[in-house]
């Protein structure tokens, strides 16, 4: 592992970055809607090295099946914006990447593919890890793409902080 060294500070990457330096523990990013938006946030952290593994990009249905193991019949039944499916992915890639802890976030940004039962704004993030797998369900409206997006990123990071704190199991 690379140095341990991670500036102190208060936003929520910075954050998730100190806590698994500390701990010497990695985490991997399984995302959808966000695109990668969450490993940027992670990587824009000086020091990041010392705890991110890496990330895998999920957009398509196949991708998740193929790159992080997500049964395929998970998606057909439940879809792929689901509680099961967000699930599967954080619990895929952190197996997949053998890392320590992982984060995976699966929503609908808009502007459209949302319906009456899956409107847009709708997001689920889970985060795994050997002891359980978080999964929050989210409904931030329709906000528009970037901000739904944004949401979701600063949604996960702050329940990635919650499960490194012991405050959400």
């Amino acid at each position: 592992m690379a140095t341990k060294t991670v500036a102190k500070a208060s936003d929520p990457a910075r954050r998730v970055i100190e806590l698994l330096a500390e701990a010497e523990r990695t985490i991997v990013t399984a995302e959808s809607c966000t695109g990668g938006m969450i490993a940027g946030a992670l990587t824009d952290v000086p020091g990041s090295s010392a705890a991110f593994y890496g990330g895998f990009i999920t957009y398509a249905d196949a991708a998740k099946s193929r790159m992080i193991h997500v049964q395929p019949r998970l998606i057909r039944d439940y879809g792929a914006v689901s509680n099961q499916v967000a699930r599967a992915m954080a619990d895929g890639a952190r197996n997949t990447a053998h890392a320590d802890y992982a984060v995976a976030v699966t929503g609908i940004a808009g502007p459209d593919g949302g319906t009456d039962k899956k409107p847009v704004g709708l997001v689920y993030v889970a985060v795994s890890s050997e002891l359980a797998t978080v999964v929050i369900e989210h409904r931030f409206g329709d906000l528009g793409r970037d901000e739904i997006r944004k949401a979701s990123v600063n949604a996960a990071l702050d329940l990635v902080i919650e499960v490194l704190q012991g405050t959400k199991s």
